[in-house]
């Protein structure tokens, strides 16, 4: 039994070493992954795809890549177009790792991938918006200068395993200087075009004015006109009716204008008259 004991141990290590040494020695990709296996620090295979696969347990290890599309969100960097604007290009990218061996060689991480990203797609977006004026870029051309950068930009990391599929901007603004210029420009042009309306309003509004003034003083020149051409109708037939009526009695005739005297005479005002009983002209009053 003690005999049994004593070589139990080296059995039981033997186990466990062997166990530590199959866990060692396989490991399992996963559908979004592709791996590398390093031999003290250096490169020894890849890529590897999905499933298990096995290596030299305690001398070789696996790195890890994501196999999927990746997307890296640039800062907003200013770009100087061909008609001499300064304006910010806010852009991201899709990319993916292509060849996972020449990516570890080259940059090794995805942070520093996506710095190599910066600098290479920021310097093609500079050199491609430098050859487009500002309404280009913002209208029409936009289209065919990100398929431009794009090209070139994969072109120039391919060398790194880097797969560029497209670049795309999200938005194009002006500095805040030149934002506060061309706002002071749109203010003083909308102040001059709202002077320029108000002006031809007033204008207008005279120019009616006028027209309904004109208007205004012919109708009145037509109505007097009518106005006197009816009253002088209507003198002329009580003049008639008069003479008419005044050659058929002339004591009537001699009536009527003591009575027109009469009214005249004694209508209220400054003048006195002092008349006496016997005054002819008194001879209707009787």
């Amino acid at each position: 039994m003690s005999l049994l004991k004593k070589g139990s141990a080296p059995l039981a290590i033997l186990i466990i070493v062997a166990v530590l040494g199959i866990a060692q020695s396989a490991y399992i990709v996963k559908q979004t992954e592709k791996a590398i296996v390093l031999q003290l620090g250096k490169p020894k295979s890849g890529p590897m795809g999905p499933g298990l696969h096995f290596k030299l347990p305690f001398v070789q290890n696996v790195i890890y890549f994501d196999s999927r599309l990746l997307e890296y969100d640039a800062r907003p960097a200013e770009i100087l177009t061909k008609d001499k604007k300064n304006m910010v290009v806010d852009n991201y990218s899709k990319w993916r790792i292509s060849d996972p061996l020449q990516f570890y060689r080259t940059v090794r991480s995805i942070p520093r991938a996506q710095a190599r990203l910066d600098d290479i797609i920021y310097a093609e977006l500079r050199v491609a918006l430098g050859r487009y004026t500002l309404i280009e870029i913002i209208s029409s051309d936009r289209t065919s200068i990100m398929e431009e950068v794009t090209q070139t930009s994969n072109a120039l990391l391919k060398p790194y395993g880097i797969e560029v599929l497209d670049v795309r901007i999200k938005r194009t603004d002006l500095p805040p200087e030149n934002a506060r210029a061309i706002y002071g420009r749109m203010r003083a042009e909308r102040e001059r075009m709202a002077k320029q309306y108000r002006s031809q309003g007033s204008e207008a509004a005279a120019r009616i004015t006028a027209q309904a003034d004109k208007e205004r003083t012919i109708l009145f020149a037509d109505a007097n006109l009518k106005s006197d051409i009816l009253r002088g109708e209507g003198d002329a037939i009580a003049t008639k009716t008069y003479a008419e009526s005044f050659g058929k009695d002339p004591r009537f005739y001699e009536f009527q204008k003591s009575l027109e005297a009469y009214e005249k005479g004694f209508r209220a005002g400054k003048t006195k008259l002092i008349l006496s009983q016997d005054n002819p002209f008194l001879k209707y009053m009787k």
